[in-house]
């Protein structure tokens, strides 16, 4: 039987290059950086290089670079530390209603709990930003705005450039979870006018556990993690070392090949996306297309199915799928996304993300598109949903 991983978006394989780089982390060249003895200097100098490939694949400076343990925790330390450093400043929070739940969670909490006030702004039916509404949201107590570069689940680019010019001119912090755009992106900091970012090893083929935060030069935040003297006294923890040798090897390895994958990503993208929808009836493609759109990304919604099914029938044809963010897949509640973009729960409730990578190929694109339909049209043979879709249209 065939097989095609497309959950790219949900993780990564790490990269042999990039495991071989951090074996001798494990086991010969373990000292805690922290250390004072010539034995951990060689540690210390590993994370010093990680940081500068870190910082050159963003084009920032490496003193801007902090590692953390994940994008979440990356995120995390955005909305907590610059809030409570600012409070005195302003009170005022502004995201979207599409983040994924490492920001819409800790925004809830910061409302919630410590009574700050939080903006969710709407976004159009692609799930893009309108910039009049960012500017209308904004007060002279907003302190900082935080828009995901691109999202998790239906891979669009938000006008990252124009919100960045924006809060700078009104002199307002910008954050951005690049988690997803990070791995399929070319990103530039300074161009962008971003003053932090996120974003996590595995979802670019280094491991999972560790991620990078960025911080412009001259901004200060309240710690997240209390404890030692790490990461410049701001991240308390010993490091993880293997892990983060990975992730500078693994930034530094997609930088390089970036240009040759996202053109052949978005082929392939492409190719799946205007397969499914002329060969599928009555599907919508969710997101925008073409250069607003990540390389990898494709997201479907087939009127009158569940889109869990669709899970575990393309699990038994060897099709590894999801219906939307990973960290979310074991709910049964529709897609905050999809919702947002304005879809009914039924339309929401039968959505189908398929992502692509590495080990993505044409012959796996054409088994997707010569199963799909199949699996489909049988789903709805047997759908009381897709009985009532037909008879709302007239044809029972």
């Amino acid at each position: 039987m065939q097989s095609a991983y497309l959950d790219y978006a949900a993780t990564t394989p790490t990269d042999s290059e990039v495991l071989a780089a951090m074996m001798p982390y494990f086991t010969e060249v373990f000292g805690n950086p922290s250390s004072v003895y010539s034995f951990a200097a060689k540690s210390r100098k590993a994370i010093d290089t990680a940081r500068g490939q870190v910082a050159r694949a963003l084009n920032a400076e490496p003193d801007e670079i902090f590692f953390t343990g994940s994008g979440t925790e990356a995120d995390n330390w955005a909305l907590k530390g610059t809030m409570e450093r600012l409070r005195s400043k302003g009170d005022h929070l502004i995201t979207t209603k599409i983040e994924h739940h490492a920001i819409l969670h800790t925004a809830e909490y910061l409302e919630k709990v410590e009574g700050f006030h939080v903006t969710y702004l709407p976004v159009d039916s692609d799930g893009r930003v309108r910039m009049e509404d960012l500017e209308a949201a904004m007060t002279d107590k907003t302190v900082l705005v935080s828009v995901m570069f691109a999202n998790n689940e239906v891979g669009t680019i938000q006008p990252i450039g124009e919100i960045g010019s924006l809060c700078r001119r009104r002199g307002v912090l910008f954050h951005t979870d690049a988690v997803q755009a990070a791995a399929q992106l070319d990103i530039d900091v300074k161009a962008l006018n971003i003053d932090m970012l996120s974003l996590s090893a595995h979802k670019m083929y280094g491991p999972k556990g560790v991620g990078a935060f960025y911080l412009r030069r001259g901004l200060r935040l309240e710690n997240f993690v209390h404890g030692g003297g790490q990461e410049k006294g701001l991240r308390a923890s010993t490091e993880n070392l293997a892990g983060i040798v990975g992730l500078g090897v693994a930034i530094e390895r997609l930088k390089a090949h970036l240009p040759k994958e996202k053109a052949r990503l978005c082929a392939l993208r492409d190719r799946l996306i205007d397969g499914v929808l002329s060969k599928i009836p009555d599907t919508k493609l969710n997101g925008a297309r073409g250069d607003e759109r990540l390389p990898n990304n494709t997201n479907f919604s087939f009127i009158g199915i569940e889109g869990e099914t669709l899970l575990l029938d393309l699990d038994s044809k060897g099709i590894s799928a999801s219906t939307g963010s990973a960290c979310s897949s074991a709910s049964l509640e529709p897609s905050h996304v999809l919702l947002a973009l304005g879809l009914s729960h039924e339309m929401a409730h039968g959505s189908l993300r398929m992502t692509l990578g590495r080990g993505t190929t044409g012959e796996q694109v054409d088994y997707v598109l010569n199963v799909l339909p199949e699996i489909v049209a049988r789903r709805r043979s047997m759908s009381p949903l897709w009985e009532d879709f037909l008879k709302r249209r007239g044809e029972k």
